[in-house]
């Protein structure tokens, strides 16, 4: 496989090979468009690089001389030549764009000698000495290591000292100064002077580029993003064009569709005079794209021809970046932008209406985990409470928090349960943990495009940027409005992404309406799926909330969160402290009148769908107090001596309650509470039929290991069911089935299949017993476990599909060999993980079930997986 590729020389297929960056710049140099000549390094290349520790493979070298030649001729300029001097930029580029997290060095190639060249050939000594500036303080951070606080107080402290606003105000003079500061720093530092050979700067540049693939900000970000660690970037080593010649050049971001909203309409910025990394990084707060057209006519038409050109080609919204330079204009990237979840939604529909994709493309570009942003609250209108401050709606959606100003206090704080707001004068990848650890990020400067305007949004976090109203004093851990106020570290933050406003103290949110797009979409998915989504739902107001959300059934009702709630668990806990059988069905009689409004409640809301009941799981012990005090005042309800009482749930407390007395154990020992259940179930379903009403009741037995203790528990239910029935003169089809959770009901599936209606998998239990690991205690290693690549997924998150996976499928197969048509589906968490749908589906289940607000990504995922 050759190491290197001449723009052109590829195409936007060989993505895996030259990276996203690479293959789009190969792609747009075939359609003919204006792009700096230049040549990718694979990155196959670089995973040889880190596996030889940091050595070029074999033929690496002469490929990129070669290379090189060519990139000369077609520039008639030359690497090193002092008179006509050839600069590059060196960029990464991953298959997956990771904006930020890797490194890039512009205008490499400069030394004392090259930059008399560069000052003759463009007459412009301000330029020449303001690109070296800018490389030399790239280069020094990004190869060499050093921290830019150093170089940006230097170039802080002479623009003070002759008065100058922006870089761009200060003069040849100014910006000479400023490069022998920075060579004596860097000397005394280093202990030996900057590199002046280009050739030298190039290997150390490329060299870089790879040592960031494995940067702790890169790999994070990987991690937050689930992408592969093992794919390597690609280097673009690239003809310099300049947008810091003067009022005549300039550089812009800009996208072919509004990321924010998803609008129809070309968005970006530009800065005039400067290059890139000054838009990004927010060092001057740009122009809008639309105000280019009044400065540079014929290079805006131009843009908007190859905007335009690029939407139809790549038949998606493209992130673009541009440079003009002397009014030429130049192309340097085409990607797949990054978008926020409502616009994803209103382009991938707008899209299909304009014939631009088809309703299949346009849902398997959706990110399922994305589109759950759409459904949480929403900052309410009339909060009342101050808006101190306005910037850039960068990223849509609401968060509050208290405010901290470093990566690692929003770390720290994040992970002992506190919500923060990261607010920072500009953001850079350093703060990537910091970001994602955040509910929301407010940056003083900076715009649309800008480092934390893009990471906010491809995380989904809300984000306000450019906010020029404060002024942030990090160090001193406070930022000041322009009345003076100060807001300091702690100090409670709202922020409103969709408007820009920042709000002093904790603001109520409003729950989101779903628009027509969204509805649109979700209707295409249930066009795709095969597998139907549920709700795990356990009252009318979830089970309403659920069947909005276009749930078609419910996959799990938990019967004992009714039992938890204050007016019930006296009667739940008389049951309990029963003497004898007699006073236990007084007791369970009482909770039998509840469970049946209840019960009526959801089968209603669920208008004619199946409803899975699951009946009484937990051991018995956690309905009991366990401080003394609560002990006391239930002791002296029950008329017991607190002593008595207190050997009673001593008696009752298990060693391991997971693996203890619940579920179908305690149903073979207290039948009375299986049959409670069952009347008010069945009871419920007859009154609605009566009404006219169509219910589908599904009674559902847990912890099920053997077949008889499915066999003698299903007997009294069917007999229960039966006999109401037959009271009330009723016709009610209901199903009993099991949830399969132990491991050895999945070894055993043929069996109990012969008598079961129905199987779910409680994949949160299956997981807990599969792997020996406690759900309440795992979370003291798993991180571990993650970091140190023993586990790439949290198991309680993301289904094993080696292992819990494996019980999983053996399980469907053999279950399907004693019944064909038994009805299997998943009712635990994992059933509303995207990446668990996938497996359930090509497993051949039926349904999954999941939280009501996880129901619309479950139906996109479940579409996903069938396409």
């Amino acid at each position: 496989m050759k190491p290197v590729y001449f723009f052109g020389e590829g195409s936007r297929v060989d993505v895996d090979l030259l990276g996203g960056k690479g293959a789009n710049l190969n792609e747009m140099t075939r359609l003919g468009i204006q792009v700096p000549p230049g040549f990718t390094i694979t990155t196959e290349v670089c995973n040889q690089y880190l596996e030889n520790r940091n050595a070029w493979p074999e033929g690496l070298e002469e490929a990129v001389e070669s290379n090189l030649k060519k990139l000369e001729e077609a520039m008639n300029k030359g690497f090193g030549d002092q008179s006509s001097p050839l600069l590059v930029s060196v960029r990464s580029g991953a298959k997956i764009s990771m904006p930020g997290m890797m490194d890039t060095v512009l205008n490499l190639g400069l030394n004392e000698e090259t930059l008399q060249g560069l000052i003759a050939s463009t007459n412009n000594e301000r330029f020449g000495w303001d690109a070296y500036r800018r490389f030399i303080q790239m280069f020094s951070n990004v190869v060499l290591g050093m921290d830019m606080e150093a170089f940006e107080e230097i170039l802080e402290t002479k623009k003070e000292a002759v008065h100058a606003k922006y870089d761009s105000d200060l003069s040849a003079d100014d910006l000479k100064e400023i490069v022998n500061q920075y060579k004596t720093h860097i000397e005394q530092k280093r202990g030996e002077p900057f590199p002046d050979d280009p050739q030298v700067q190039l290997k150390m540049a490329i060299n870089a580029v790879f040592d960031s693939w494995n940067t702790p900000r890169a790999i994070s970000y990987r991690s937050i993003h689930k992408i592969p660690h093992d794919l390597g970037t690609a280097v673009n080593v690239q003809s310099m064009v300049f947008g810091n010649m003067g009022e005549t050049s300039g550089t812009g971001v800009a996208f072919t569709r509004n990321p924010s909203t998803g609008e129809r309409a070309f968005y970006g910025e530009f800065l005039m005079n400067a290059q890139g990394e000054d838009v990004v990084a927010g060092i001057r707060t740009p122009e809008s794209i639309d105000k280019l057209e009044a400065v540079m006519p014929e290079a805006y038409q131009t843009l908007v021809d190859i905007y335009q050109k690029l939407e139809a080609h790549y038949k998606d919204m493209q992130d673009l970046e541009f440079t003009i330079e002397n009014g030429e204009l130049y192309m340097l990237q085409t990607r797949r932008g990054k978008r926020t979840a409502s616009a994803a939604v209103r382009m991938a529909v707008e899209m299909v209406e304009e014939g631009l994709i088809d309703k299949k493309e346009a849902l398997k570009r959706l990110d399922p985990e994305q589109i759950d942003q759409l459904l949480h609250p929403t900052i309410a209108p009339d909060h009342g409470k101050p808006v101190i401050a306005k910037g850039l709606p960068a990223s849509p959606g609401a968060a509050s928090g208290k405010v901290v100003f470093s990566s690692a206090d929003a770390a720290e704080m994040a992970e002992k349960g506190e919500a923060v707001i990261l607010v920072r004068k500009e953001t850079s990848p350093e703060d990537i943990e910091g970001m994602h650890a955040a509910k929301g990020i407010l940056t003083a400067t900076g715009g649309m495009t800008s480092h934390a305007a893009v990471v906010a949004r491809g995380m989904n976090k809300c984000c306000i940027a450019g906010c020029s109203d404060i002024v942030v004093n990090s160090k001193a851990e406070k930022f000041v409005l322009q009345d003076g106020t100060e807001v300091r570290a702690g100090d409670q933050l709202t922020l409103n992404g969709t408007t820009g406003e920042v709000i002093l103290g904790e603001v109520p949110t409003i729950q989101p309406e779903l628009d027509e797009n969204f509805e649109t979409i979700l209707g295409w998915a249930d066009e795709f799926s095969k597998l139907v989504v549920r709700a795990n739902a356990d009252t009318p107001k979830d089970a309403r909330t659920a069947f909005n959300f276009g749930a078609q059934g419910i996959g799990l009702c938990r019967t004992e969160h009714m039992f938890f709630e204050a007016d019930r668990i006296p009667a739940m806990q008389e049951m309990i402290l029963a003497n004898g059988k007699e006073e236990r069905v007084k007791a369970l009689a009482k909770l039998e009148v509840m469970q049946t409004e209840d019960f009526r409640g959801i089968f209603k809301a669920m208008n004619g769908n199946p409803c899975t009941v699951r009946l009484l799981d937990p051991p018995l012990h956690e309905f009991l107090p366990h401080k003394d005090t609560d002990i006391a005042t239930l002791a002296e309800k029950a008329g017991m001596s607190f002593e008595q009482l207190k050997d009673v749930i001593v008696g009752l407390t298990e060693v391991n309650p997971m693996l203890g007395h619940r579920g179908c154990r305690l149903m073979i020992t207290y039948p009375e509470i299986t049959e409670m259940q069952t009347r008010a179930i069945m009871n419920a379903a007859c009154d609605l039929a009566a009404e006219g009403v169509e219910v589908s009741p599904e009674i559902m037995i847990p912890l099920v290991g053997t077949l008889d203790e499915f066999r003698i528990i299903s007997k009294d239910i069917k007999r229960v069911a039966e006999q109401i029935l037959e009271e009330q003169k009723a016709t009610v089809k209901y199903k009993v089935g099991t949830m399969i959770e132990i491991p050895r009901a999945c070894l055993r599936a043929k069996d109990i299949a012969k008598e079961a209606d129905f199987f779910s998998f409680g994949t949160n239990d299956l997981t807990q017993m599969t792997y020996g690991y406690s759900r309440d205690d795992a979370g003291k290693f798993i991180p571990d476990y993650l970091e140190q690549g023993i586990l790439r997924r949290d198991p309680f998150v993301s289904i094993d599909t080696k292992g819990v996976g494996e019980l999983v499928r053996q399980c469907t197969v053999n279950a399907r060999k004693s019944t064909p048509d038994l009805k299997m589906g998943v009712c635990g968490e994992h059933g509303g993980d995207p990446d668990s749908i996938q497996f359930f589906h090509n497993t051949g289940l039926n349904y999954v079930s999941c939280s009501p607000y996880r129901v619309p990504v479950a139906r996109i995922a479940a579409a996903q997986a069938n396409l």
